[in-house]
């Protein structure tokens, strides 16, 4: 029997739900891609399969349903939808909430809501439900070439083995997963996004992220 969970990632035909879902693809778990429109997940999950990856695809309810963990990849004005669209697929999962709260047109400058995306999605899902934020920091145009990226990816929740759960699934799309604790402290790492693409806008790069030193 195959050790690994199954992935269901929502909003798995945008760029970053779709750079994860080809990085673990890769590395030899089954995902499923999934997308308010099942024929958009579907075409997307047959560009990602291929050489025996096990990649499917599905409408959102569908994917959460057949995921053991379920990544939410969707942005922040379709996010609170999103979840009560998977609430009843959830329970007793985790849930990895990658949200960033990015408020067009002026997404390099920080503008944090009252609560946090991840912090409103454990409210919502509620205790049955261990939600685990990460991943806001990852550039997607290295995964989308199937390559790491150059980067430390922070991890947040208030559960300390779905903590270390996320953290090896961030070690294979990532240099390394860091232990950022609890659930609320993700705010930080939501508003830093901001900052990396005004450093990316200003050094005309595409790919800044950051390095926790001083770690063993």
């Amino acid at each position: 029997m195959d050790p690994k969970p199954v992935i269901a990632v929502i909003g798995g035909t945008g760029n970053l739900g779709s750079g994860l879902a080809r990085l673990w693809a890769l590395a030899g778990y089954h995902v499923v891609i999934g997308s308010r429109s099942k024929e958009k997940a579907e075409a997307v999950a047959a560009e990602l399969a291929g050489a025996g990856r096990c990649v499917k695809g599905d409408d959102n309810r569908g994917a959460a349903r057949a995921g053991g963990i379920v990544v939410l990849a969707v942005p922040y004005d379709t996010h609170d939808a999103a979840v009560q669209e998977i609430k009843a697929d959830v329970t007793g999962k985790i849930v990895v909430d990658t949200t960033v709260p990015l408020v067009p047109p002026k997404v390099s400058v920080v503008q944090l809501p009252a609560t946090s995306p991840a912090v409103q999605a454990q409210r919502e899902l509620g205790p049955d439900v261990r939600v685990v934020a990460a991943f806001h920091n990852v550039g997607a145009k290295k995964l989308q070439d199937g390559e790491k990226a150059d980067c430390d990816v922070l991890v947040f929740g208030d559960d300390p083995a779905a903590r270390q759960t996320v953290i090896v699934l961030a070690e294979i799309v990532a240099a390394r997963g860091v232990d950022g604790g609890v659930l609320a402290n993700c705010c930080a790492a939501e508003a830093l996004t901001s900052v990396l693409i005004a450093i990316n806008r200003r050094y005309k790069v595409s790919g800044a992220g950051i390095r926790i030193t001083g770690l063993p």
